[in-house]
């Protein structure tokens, strides 16, 4: 049984970080790119970071570049998303996704003084 379970998330001051996790299980991890979505309210879904099966390789919104990080670790199955610098624009429910287009439940991150 597949399983996607994100974690870190929670209400931060403008400017401050977090860190998200998503432990995954189930499936072979280190087979597959993983992506960070995330979806304010009113608003559509969107891409927010992606990092290889291998974690060479990864993109970035134009949003979030230079202020976000995505990294992996196959050894605990597992994808990260290190937010700094955070705004209130990325207040959003945020979501992990990969395999076979499978979604975590996602995590609230509300950015707010």
């Amino acid at each position: 049984q597949v399983q996607f379970v994100e974690s870190g998330g929670g209400l931060v001051q403008p400017g401050g970080s977090l860190r998200l996790s998503c432990a995954t299980s189930g499936f072979t991890f280190s087979d597959y790119p993983m992506n960070w979505y995330r979806q304010a309210p009113g608003k559509e879904r969107e891409l927010v970071a992606v990092i290889s099966g291998s974690g060479s390789a990864t993109r970035y919104a134009d949003s979030v570049k230079g202020r976000f990080t995505i990294s992996r670790d196959n050894t605990k199955d597992t994808v990260y998303l290190q937010m700094d610098s955070l705004k209130p624009e990325d207040t959003a429910v945020y979501y992990c996704n990969g395999w076979q287009n499978y979604w975590g439940q996602g995590i609230q991150v509300t950015v707010s003084s």
